[in-house]
């Protein structure tokens, strides 16, 4: 596997990345694909055994459904082999603040995210308005990089949908 330097972070990423659109299949996602615990851990083992460390998720993923897989499915294995990439931005919820770039909103769904995904730390962590904050515990207002130097990060390691 071929790796590239993420940005000026310092993480080396491999050049394919492990989507997980897929995993849950709930709700509108499940037009997408429906895929279960079981597949997703097979789909995660190849991926690892391939050298593909990176692993690309969302907290709208199927409400959330996806990060719960990957955290079950890698629970207690690889941890450290893998870097974890998760986003939020989009409504996750009915309430008037279940959605956008707020400090409140971010932080908020970051907490969410580490407990689905049974971590304290999620590596990579973008908003759609193409802000990114490196290897993050929680979101910061002073965190927020230029939409080129994000799209350049994201960029260097594309996303392969689960299930192609």
């Amino acid at each position: 596997m071929e790796y590239r330097t993420l940005g000026r972070s310092g993480l080396k990423v491999s050049t394919l990345t492990m989507g997980t659109m897929t995993f849950g299949g709930a709700g509108a996602f499940s037009a997408v694909g429906k895929t279960d615990l079981d597949e997703a851990r097979r789909m995660l083992d190849l991926c690892i055994d391939a050298g593909i460390n990176l692993i690309d998720t969302a907290n709208v993923y199927s409400n959330g459904l996806s990060e719960e897989i990957i955290g079950e499915a890698l629970d207690g294995k690889r941890k450290g082999d893998v870097l974890i990439a998760s986003k939020a931005r989009m409504r996750i919820g009915d309430g008037p603040n279940d959605e956008g770039l707020s400090r409140y909103h971010l932080i908020r769904e970051c907490e969410k995210s580490l407990k689905r995904l049974r971590t304290d730390v999620i590596d990579i962590y973008s908003c759609t308005n193409g802000t990114a904050r490196r290897r993050s515990k929680r979101p910061s207002p002073r965190s927020t990089h230029s939409s080129a130097r994000a799209r350049s990060a994201m960029s260097a390691a594309p996303t392969i949908p689960a299930g192609r």
